[in-house]
């Protein structure tokens, strides 16, 4: 059985670092300020990041199996009906994205980090659904 109140604290981290991004984002030009491109970034990190734990606490709480990845785990959501399969594979590619962002930061195209900021809906989306199934459980 899944812990509710972890889980509620793990989607409610993630709400909040969307929020953080959502904000640090909306404050005129991003590619002249190399501050707030770094902070989005690590934002984007932290917030992919608590997806992967929420889904996760799931899979585990629930024994849905043993992904073979992080984006796994997100799909093991939707393919078990806990969240919509199109949310589910939309943050499994945001998974992808996490893992440029760790492994190559450096080289990062910053109109890359621009463009995915269009990702954060379907965080959103993957939060809503989660809270929802928890809610019903």
């Amino acid at each position: 059985m899944v812990d509710a109140e972890r889980l509620s604290r793990l989607l409610a981290r993630v709400s909040a670092d969307v929020a953080d991004l959502r904000d640090t984002a909306g404050h005129g030009d991003l590619s002249a300020d190399p501050v707030r491109l770094r902070a989005i970034k690590y934002g984007f990190v932290t917030a992919i990041e608590g997806c992967t734990r929420a889904a996760q606490h799931v899979i585990s709480s629930e024994g849905l199996g043993m992904p073979q990845s992080n984006a796994d785990s997100v799909r093991l959501l939707g393919s078990n009906g806990i969240v919509e399969p199109a949310v589910a594979e939309a943050v499994a590619r945001a998974v992808g994205f996490r893992n440029v962002l760790v492994h190559e930061y450096a080289q990062v195209d910053d109109s890359i980090v621009v463009t995915n900021l269009n990702l954060l809906a379907d965080l959103d989306a993957l939060v809503a659904q989660l809270a929802r199934w928890a809610a019903r459980q």
